[in-house]
């Protein structure tokens, strides 16, 4: 049974409160490690050490920045097998989905090593022409992250390997669902050479953390990714703080099919956004939009499609279905589930649970009065609607108060025109999934779905501060007075 400590400036250390909890396998119940949980001395001490180690690493060449972050992708790779059953065991994903994660944060930290080099401001024309006006990016300071259970290490790599690239240094706490998840990387980043205290990793209970990361003046910016209730709280007082802040929260994602659409295409794209990983993806593609002229034949197709997912052990390859992160989450499936059909939904498929694991769900007639409509389920459960007409697609679509992103599956091009510009999400994919993600994009949404980017040069302009700088020529400048 394997220790996992704290990661405070470049080193495994203990608790100082003594607090060590159980860390238990979703899947099977049993026990996976035990994990110390960082106190208020521990969480202090790790502010403390980026706050120290930022100034220094800030004056690191890009080029040593860059060559780290390439380090300990390589590093990560190389440890694949056994990251993959960190992921297996602790957050309940199933073999293809830790590949995914696996590969996904490899480039993750490849693209952040790239931007290392690229952290540029531009020139401008001043009206004087003897003036030399230009701006500068120059790193924040230290930043603190917090990131989910859901897709653990890349939600974490995706906030520090960007921050750090930018010349930040960074404080990361892991969910306490998945804490193993996130100190994997201080033993990977120690082997790939980064100074100590450039990145700490600190998981604690969110009572533990208290508002440390919004009060402390020492900390420049806070990114997140977790629910909408818990983002807000965090925006707020960061807000009141006068501190940066980037929010990725929820969502109720819209797969919207079209008339002409590829049936079974349709099925196999919908059944993709929203049962990979349980549906427990903030972009799951929950509701399913589907005009009425293939409604039936659409409904048919994917119920069938449905019962044929295997639900089992997150080891066994042929799995499509793992569990959830936690138990009591099925009985809050099961209220909106039982919401809908008191209020004329059917269900066609699921509603069944064995411990942790849910089977997959479809109802359909869901309307807009009913929960399961507005709420995210977090769990692998499809709503399938009918609609009529593009005017009644972009009413419902956003009527929601999230908008992270959207699929759309038509041929018709000048649909798909309206539909780009007029679905309130801060991400549209044609002919594809709702769940899409690359290391170098614009990721993020609008509404109660979040605020800032994260990716790429974007995470870079949200972990920097713009500095205007000017020159002026030899030749004395006139003042009035």
């Amino acid at each position: 049974m394997k220790e996992y400590k704290l990661y405070i400036n470049g080193q495994n250390k203990p608790s100082s409160s003594g607090n060590i909890i159980d860390d238990f396998n979703p899947a099977s119940g049993e026990l996976f490690a035990k994990v110390h949980m960082a106190g208020k001395q521990d969480i202090e001490d790790a502010i403390q050490s980026a706050y120290l180690a930022q100034k220094k690493w800030a004056k690191t060449a890009p080029r040593e920045k860059e060559a780290i972050l390439l380090k300990a992708a390589d590093i990560f790779e190389a440890r694949s097998d056994e990251i993959k059953k960190i992921l297996m065991n602790e957050s309940g994903s199933v073999i293809a989905k830790c590949m995914f994660e696996i590969n996904t944060v490899a480039d993750i930290l490849r693209t952040a090593a790239g931007e290392a080099r690229r952290v540029s401001g531009e020139t401008f024309t001043s009206n004087d022409p003897d003036t030399f006006s230009y701006s500068i990016r120059r790193p924040l300071g230290v930043i603190a992250g917090i990131s989910p259970f859901n897709a653990p290490m890349i939600l974490s790599s995706k906030k520090f390997a960007f921050a750090l690239a930018a010349g930040n240094s960074f404080v990361l706490k892991p969910s306490s669902q998945t804490p193993v998840c996130g100190l994997i990387f201080g033993e990977i980043f120690t082997e790939a050479g980064l100074p100590n205290g450039v990145l700490n990793i600190i998981p604690c209970s969110r009572k533990d953390l208290g508002d440390s990361f919004q009060a402390d003046p020492r900390i420049a910016m806070i990114t997140l990714t977790g629910s909408t209730e818990v983002g807000k709280k965090v925006a707020s007082a960061a807000a009141a703080n006068l501190k940066k802040c980037t929010v990725e929260l929820g969502g109720k994602s819209p797969t919207i099919v079209l008339g002409d659409a590829d049936v079974d295409y349709a099925v196999d794209s919908a059944a993709f956004s929203i049962f990979l990983h349980q549906g427990q993806i903030c972009m799951a593609g929950s509701r399913i939009l589907v005009e009425e002229n293939i409604y039936n034949e659409f409904c048919e197709k994917f119920v069938n499609k449905v019962k044929n997912l295997k639900v089992g052990r997150p080891d066994d390859i042929t799995t499509i279905i793992g569990p959830l992160i936690k138990e009591a989450q099925c009985e809050f499936i099961n209220t909106l589930v039982d919401d809908a059909v008191n209020k004329g939904a059917n269900l066609l498929a699921g509603r069944q649970s064995t411990g942790t694991y849910y089977q997959p769900t479809v109802v359909t007639n869901v309307n807009e009065s009913m929960n399961i409509f507005h709420e995210e389920a977090f769990g692998p459960v499809a709503v399938i609607i009918k609609v009529k007409g593009l005017d009644e697609i972009i009413r419902i679509a956003n009527n929601s108060n999230y908008g992270l992103s959207s699929a759309i599956i038509t041929n018709n091009l000048s649909a798909t025109q309206r539909l780009i510009e007029e679905l309130e999400t801060g991400m549209v994919h044609v002919n594809g999934t709702t769940i899409q993600d690359e290391a170098h994009i614009p990721f993020g949404g609008v509404k109660e779905s979040g605020i800032g980017r994260e990716g790429g040069h974007f995470s870079i302009e949200e972990m920097t501060e713009l500095k205007w700088v000017t020159i002026e020529g030899v030749k004395n400048r006139q003042y009035p007075f």
